[in-house]
C-alpha cells in the first residue's frame, strides 16, 4: 500500500475537457472555462465569497455575504465573527476544502476589509490562496 499518494481527478488528465466556469465573465464566448480542479475550486470559492445571502435563487443561505459586512462597524469582535463564519460556511459548502490559514485584516479609517484564505484540496496535494479586498 502506498502512503502519501496524491489523488488526481480523472477529468484533470484529459486535455480540453472543461471542469467548471471561470471568472471574470469576459471571455470571447459566453463563459470562460476552467480545465483543472485547482482552477475550478478557486473560482467556486471566489464566486461563493462574492455572492450575498438571498441572492441565489432556490438557495437563499448560499453566499459569503462579505459585501454586507463592509457596512458593519469594524471591531475585533466582528472580525472574529467573520472568521468563524467563513470557516463554518466553507465546511458546509466545500467539504473537499481544508482551511490552512485565514487572515482577516482591516483598515477602519478606509472602511476596508481584506480576506486572505490559504486552503488545501483533500487528497490532491493542491494548495492555493485567495485574497479579496472589500472597500
Amino acid at each position: 500500500m502506498a502512503f502519501g499518494a496524491k489523488k488526481i481527478f480523472p477529468i484533470d488528465t484529459r486535455p480540453g475537457t472543461g471542469v467548471g466556469i471561470g471568472l471574470p465573465f469576459n471571455a470571447p464566448a459566453v463563459f470562460p472555462i476552467t480545465y483543472t480542479t485547482k482552477e475550478a475550486v478557486k473560482n467556486n470559492l471566489i464566486n461563493y465569497f462574492l455572492t450575498n445571502k438571498n441572492e441565489r435563487y432556490l438557495n437563499p443561505t448560499f453566499g459569503g455575504d462579505l459585501r454586507a459586512f463592509i457596512f458593519e462597524q469594524i471591531t475585533s469582535g466582528n472580525l472574529d465573527y467573520l472568521e468563524e463564519d467563513i470557516q463554518n460556511q466553507i465546511g458546509l459548502y466545500f467539504p473537499n476544502v481544508i482551511v490552512a490559514s485565514l487572515n482577516i485584516n482591516s483598515t477602519p479609517d478606509y472602511n476596508q476589509v481584506s480576506v486572505e484564505l490559504t486552503y488545501n484540496i483533500i487528497e490532491t496535494g493542491i494548495v492555493d490562496t485567495i485574497q479579496l479586498t472589500f472597500i
